[in-house]
């Protein structure tokens, strides 16, 4: 079993290894760059001096501290009551157990029912097939394609926009019992 707890400064090493992973960040909408660690903890502080506009949290196993995955809300609007949401999971050896769908699950949980945001969006590549299907399970409905939007391995690729309302969000799977009961643990 899985919990989310809000990044530390200890993850950031962790964090920084995945960043300059080409295999990993080939799957996600940014670019590949090499970001050095003291790059990664200027990122940290910018979010800690901002965590108004931004949910950031480690996913870890009920039993460890070691972070598995990256789970985000971020650019969130009170005004509009909307936010958009970015996954990693770092280590191959990690992926298709179920620890994403947990996640997607758990942050959509505290966006809808602990912050009252009414809408969650996200953009991914078109060929990131095992985010596209948990996206299509959790509910989020497909609402646009942006053409030829990232040059990833060579190649133009689409992004796929994605959002879900409130309305439509229920926590369908055992993770969680859907309202209240769905939260992070801390």
């Amino acid at each position: 079993m899985y919990k989310l707890r809000e990044l530390n400064r200890y993850d950031i090493p962790k964090i920084n290894v995945w960043r300059n992973d080409p295999e990993l960040i080939a799957l996600l909408g940014a670019p590949f760059r090499y970001i050095n660690e003291e790059i990664d903890i200027k990122w940290f502080e910018n979010y800690m001096s901002n965590r108004g506009n931004a949910v950031r949290c480690a996913i870890t196993q009920i039993n460890s501290d070691e972070i598995l995955g990256l789970a985000s809300l971020t650019s969130i609007d009170y005004l509009n009551q909307s936010a958009e949401f970015q996954i990693m999971i770092g280590n191959e050896s990690n992926q298709g157990k179920g620890i994403g769908t947990y996640a997607v699950n758990m942050m959509l949980s505290h966006a809808f029912y602990n912050m009252n945001l009414q809408r969650v969006s996200l953009s991914v590549l078109e060929d990131n097939y095992r985010a596209i299907h948990v996206y299509n399970k959790v509910g989020f409905i497909q609402e646009g394609r942006k053409r030829k939007a990232r040059y990833k391995n060579g190649r133009f690729v689409d992004i796929l926009e994605y959002s879900i309302l409130k309305e439509e969000y229920s926590c369908k799977t055992n993770i969680c019992g859907g309202g209240a009961d769905c939260q992070i643990i801390q």
